[in-house]
């Protein structure tokens, strides 16, 4: 890129030069070199800056090349120190840009490796390099969630259902920002806690309230369905007879907590601070006691792998018919908008990701409470427009085809009530259709989706168009991998004939800890291609045995992800991430690893778990491993009472 259309992308009126050609020389501005050397405290080689921008307090320093090379960073270098000699409260971005084409290389406030900004890959108005230095808030995971506990215990000591209790921290949390956002904070300090609890304190306990609902409104306006969505807050909520008791005094000392323990530590504008978002949310759905304990709300980790693993971007339109709280909905949607600013000017990300939130994201559910957390969820995730809606996925099929998703991620309740399945999915379940909970294990979901896309893709054809595959990552219990039952076998049959079997991930056994402990797996299909080949050939599925994702359990915090030392002995290496980037690795390469991992071509009576297939890796064994066994093995033989005790010993009955 020329000079001159650097100088029209970020803004003539921020052009500072001071000699001719538009340059700007620090010899000019300091007076004279010996001034400048003095200031500096050592001979300089390099004086002259190609293109100098300023506004307030923010300079933005740029170099120019035909195709700039890594020696040319220390002559930048020796402008940032000049610069920062002469103006020394000034912020500072340090750019390389290449005149022969549009690369460019940035940093902020020091150039260095850990001040590179990676994803800065064009060129972009005065105005987004000033937000770079808004971020006002340390994203710290850690300290959110052990608040999050500790906050949840405030709600107990106040009264607040368990039930209600996501609900209410969501809502407060979204007034909380709204407040924030009146005062204009840049900083979350002491004084300005001072200043907004002062405020609190000249309403009334029916003031906040009435604040919080109006902040609700204001968000949702122009939502689908804004009136069922107030109902629902209202009467989960604000109408609650428990919230309504809370004194003035509560609702400042709970506001308050989650001011300085929360949101303090969550940049909503970071992908980290979104995740942490999303981790702080669902640590409080754990308490909303849903009718049927086996219905879960999956781990944010593992969303965000089901996300890597079908490569959600902001090209994908992303669905789940079973949303929940919104979990994977949120996880992909944070993805997408963080995806939108890759090779991209602020106004162009900007762009996508209103084009993100209004086409992008889908969702359905059918339980109130679950339907009104997702609502909830997303508002804090700051989509109010979210294409959810509150149905049976059994009665949405025009609302899926419109949608026409091109990923779809689910985790469907094990335990269905078959009076809400349709008859046509129960003709072979004889007493079980009229039973208490869905034989199939929730397989009769994935039955149901892969009809409704191949009627979409019949549809299609019929049009002159291309028929698309979908791509559908679902967790769904061992039972559906292991299970010899016929109606699961038979389902298994039904989803193989249209649909192939990519994948399969045995998960941790503890994933759902603290709430339900079913055992899942999850499965990768390809929904919109036979598994077996027009040749007759069967396609083969890789299998994962992902039993350890690294994380442990700590007392009142649940599961939580382990961290390991960096070389500057500081703990910021994540196990987990290690551990997805080789799951993710082992299923692309296809790779068989002994006690990692398998492919198989497998049929609907097979087995669909890698430890069917996979080959033991006897080099970890140890004597405890063996040891272990033993005692396995003892304790089987004396609850099937085949041990018993003879002078001292024990004798093995045959």
């Amino acid at each position: 890129m020329q000079r001159f259309e650097i100088i029209k992308v970020i803004g003539e009126k921020y052009h500072t030069p001071n000699i001719e050609n538009g340059e700007y020389s620090y010899v000019q501005e300091a007076g004279s070199k010996e001034k400048l050397e003095t200031l500096v405290g050592h001979k300089i080689n390099h004086f002259k800056l190609d293109i100098r921008f300023e506004s307030e307090d923010v300079v933005i320093l740029i170099e120019t090349k035909q195709s700039f090379t890594k020696n040319d960073e220390s002559q930048l270098a020796e402008y940032l120190e000049e610069e920062k000699a002469i103006h020394p409260n000034k912020k500072i971005i340090c750019i390389l840009a290449n005149t022969n084409n549009d690369k460019i290389k940035v940093w902020k406030s020091e150039i260095n490796d850990e001040n590179l900004l990676i994803n800065e890959t064009l060129l972009d108005e005065m105005d987004h390099y000033i937000n770079l230095f808004k971020i006002n808030k340390q994203n710290d995971r850690e300290k959110v969630l052990k608040n999050t506990y500790a906050l949840n215990e405030l709600l107990h000591k106040y009264d607040i259902d368990e039930a209600k209790r996501s609900q209410f921290v969501g809502t407060s949390l979204l007034y909380i920002k709204d407040i924030v956002e009146k005062f204009k904070v840049t900083k979350i300090d002491n004084k300005i806690v001072e200043e907004i609890k002062l405020f609190w304190s000249k309403l009334s306990a029916k003031e906040i309230i009435s604040g919080i609902e109006k902040t609700l409104d204001n968000l949702l306006d122009g939502s689908d369905n804004k009136a069922k969505k107030i109902e629902l807050l209202q009467k989960n909520v604000l109408n609650d007879q428990k919230v309504k008791k809370l004194t003035l005094q509560n609702w400042i000392i709970i506001l308050e907590t989650i001011l300085t323990n929360i949101y303090r530590y969550i940049d909503p504008e970071s992908s980290e601070g979104q995740d942490i978002l999303n981790l702080f949310f669902i640590a409080f759905n754990k308490y909303t006691g849903k009718a049927d304990k086996n219905q879960a709300f999956t781990p944010d980790h593992i969303t965000e792998f089901m996300c890597r693993l079908t490569e959600v971007d902001r090209t994908k339109v992303v669905m789940d018919i079973t949303c929940g709280s919104g979990s994977f909905l949120v996880q992909a949607m944070v993805k997408e908008l963080a995806d939108c600013g890759r090779d991209t000017t602020e106004a162009q990300k900007k762009n996508l990701q209103k084009l993100v939130k209004e086409k992008h994201i889908f969702g359905i559910e059918n339980e109130e409470k679950a339907y009104g957390l997702a609502t909830t969820n997303m508002l804090i995730h700051g989509d109010g427009n979210s294409n959810i809606i509150y149905e049976s996925c059994f009665d949405s099929e025009k609302f899926i085809c419109d949608a026409d998703p091109d990923i779809i991620l689910m985790n469907p309740p094990y335990n269905a009530k078959p009076i809400g399945i349709p008859d046509l999915y129960k003709k072979e379940w004889g007493k079980a259709k009229d039973g208490k909970e869905d034989p199939t294990k929730g397989l009769v979901f994935i039955h149901f989706l892969s009809d409704v896309i191949k009627r979409l893709n019949d549809k299609k054809v019929k049009e002159g168009k291309a028929i698309k595959p979908v791509k559908l990552a679902v967790l769904l219990p061992l039972a559906c991998a292991i299970g010899t039952g016929s109606l699961i076998t038979k389902e298994k049959e039904v989803l193989l004939e249209d649909n192939t079997l990519e994948a399969v991930f045995s998960l941790p056994g503890e994933m759902f800890y603290p709430g339900a402990s079913v055992c899942a797996c999850c499965m990768l299909f390809t929904l919109g291609q036979p598994h077996v080949k027009s040749d007759g050939t069967t396609r083969s599925t890789f299998f994962g045995y992902c039993k350890d994702d690294g994380f442990v359990k700590k007392k009142n915090l649940g599961r939580v992800e382990q961290f390991v030392k960096d070389d500057k002995g500081n703990f910021t290496i994540s196990t987990w991430k290690e551990i997805e980037a080789e799951w993710l690795d082992l299923f692309e390469r296809k790779a068989v690893i002994d006690g990692k991992s398998a492919v198989e071509k497998v049929n609907a009576d097979d087995e669909w778990l890698c430890e069917a297939y996979m080959k033991t890796d006897y080099t970890k064994l140890t004597a405890d491993d063996f040891q272990r066994t033993l005692n396995n093995y003892l304790s089987y033989l004396v609850k099937e009472g085949n041990v018993y005790e003879n002078n001292g010993g024990m004798q093995v009955w045959n």
